[in-house]
């Protein structure tokens, strides 16, 4: 562990100064949680360097920290970002001897005229020595009380709690730290319903397409815990929940950050310690973080394909307004006239096919409505990335169309849905899909034709059993949410 962390050291620095623009696929090690400033998204990695969005979904580099060293996070608190980052420590340079550090900055945008951090404040410290190695902070400011947490440490010891003064950023005074968790490191502390998480990263890391790093959970009624898992294991033995691993040709997930986007829409920000198809380089993470018996676990990021799009409120499709067109075939006994009888096997029923029914639908526009889905092209949809068109936190915009047809799903300017008869990529024409926290999905055009700007509120809505529209987002609402079903 201890000579793979050195190798970290210059290839993280390398990854934090020469990332560009990636849709989706920014290289970074060691990101913090996700922060947005003046309409831009910031994350920072070891190194000095970070890496920013403007909409979500293409990065480039351009984000500056002093200081180097590694793991840092940041959050808002009032109108400043407090930075707070491992000077040494991790065995970087052949020790345990680690310091943290904080420093203010009115702004995350180096071109800003108010861009200037602070002098850099000690926070915690380890000697080599004890059971504890000074590195990777993560902070919490508690929505209930206003106190700000650190949680800190790497598998050299235990993982460590101390308070912070949120108005200095320094550490409250006879503050002493709380042994909180062991073999894990990255730590980080959310809070929500009730509960206090400690996220974990476990496993090992800078290994490449070997890195075995995942992230694991407890949870407790207090800050100072102690930390339960889901089979009641303390996170001070071993203990942890899987939130996310490996998958989907990424591997070695570590850095937990949480970004509540919306009511009910959260995503999770980590790294990868490796992306198979970016030559095994670390990039930045972002899924749809979900909340199942209140434990959190990673969504997943939406794909591609043909899809039933399922209305919550009732289980109907969405579809086109066209009429039913009957299919021939199928059995209509109930069984067999004489039992002595030999039977034919019976032959499949092909699913009706688009040529067989097109030459009956409109050739313009073509309103929607949601009906009993049947396997019919006219409820058939594809759903395909978009990705020149920009997107946001988790995924590029998509545009959404019957299978086999260029006809495309599109927002009115009357706050309607409807379907043209060619893809243009109009922003009406383009949607955001967003996994919310209880799995479900929200829809969302990217803009409402007449209205300024990028759409926020209004999402794909059933205002009745078999009537589709458009409406203000509402997370209780079953009217708000719709699956996809590959039926």
């Amino acid at each position: 562990m201890e000579i793979l962390r050195n190798i970290l050291v210059a290839s993280s620095l390398l990854l934090a100064t020469t990332a560009s623009a990636q849709s989706g696929q920014p290289y970074i090690h060691d990101p913090s949680t996700l922060a947005e400033c003046d309409g831009k998204w910031y994350t920072f990695g070891t190194g000095s360097g970070g890496i920013i969005t403007e909409d979500g979904w293409n990065w480039k580099g351009g984000g500056v920290r002093p200081g180097g060293g590694a793991a840092p996070d940041v959050i808002k608190i009032g109108d400043r970002y407090l930075v707070i980052y491992g000077a040494t420590g991790g065995g970087l340079g052949g020790g345990h001897n680690g310091r943290i550090l904080t420093m203010w900055n009115k702004t995350l945008d180096p071109q800003s005229p108010d861009f200037k951090y602070s002098t850099a404040i000690e926070v915690a410290s380890s000697d080599g020595m004890e059971d504890n190695d000074a590195i990777d902070p993560g902070v919490l400011l508690d929505p209930t009380t206003g106190r700000l947490w650190m949680s800190y440490g790497t598998y050299f010891g235990n993982i460590r709690l101390v308070e912070l003064d949120p108005n200095t950023g320094e550490r409250v005074k006879g503050n002493e730290a709380i042994d909180i968790a062991i073999d894990c490191e990255a730590s980080d502390l959310i809070y929500r319903n009730g509960y206090y998480y400690l996220l974990g990263t476990h496993g090992t890391c800078c290994d490449g397409v070997n890195s075995t790093y995942n992230i694991v959970v407890g949870r407790s009624r207090s800050v100072t815990g102690p930390y339960i898992d889901n089979v009641n294991r303390d996170m001070f033995h071993g203990g942890g929940k899987m939130v996310i691993a490996a998958g989907d040709r990424v591997c070695g997930p570590g850095h937990f950050g949480r970004t509540i986007i919306d009511e009910g829409v959260e995503i999770m920000s980590c790294h990868y310690e490796a992306d198979f198809d970016q030559g095994g380089r670390s990039v930045l993470g972002i899924r749809p973080l979900l909340w199942k018996n209140d434990w959190p676990v990673a969504g997943d990021r939406f794909k591609e394909g043909t899809y039933m799009i399922e209305s919550e409120r009732r289980g109907y499709s969405l579809e086109l307004s066209v009429d039913f067109v009957r299919m021939q075939g199928g059995m209509r006994m109930f069984g067999p006239r004489d039992n002595n009888q030999q039977q034919e096997a019976p032959k499949p029923v092909e699913n009706q096919k688009l040529q067989d029914v097109i030459g009956t639908w409109p050739s313009g526009n073509i309103n929607v409505r949601i009906g009993d889905y049947m396997f019919r092209p006219h409820q058939r949809w594809t759903i395909t990335a978009v990705p020149e068109a920009g997107g946001y936190l988790s995924n590029p915009y998509f545009k959404i169309t019957i299978e086999g047809t260029n006809r495309a799903l599109a927002a009115t300017a009357d706050c309607e849905v409807t379907s043209v008869p060619e893809f243009t990529g109009a922003a009406e024409q383009l949607w955001r899909i967003e996994q919310l926290t209880d799995g479900t999905f929200r829809i969302m055009p990217k803009q409402i034709p007449g209205q300024e700007g990028i759409n926020k509120r209004m999402v794909l809505y059933s205002a009745g059993d078999c009537t589709p529209t458009l409406a203000e987002y509402d997370f209780n609402s079953d009217n708000s949410k719709w699956n996809f079903r590959n039926h």
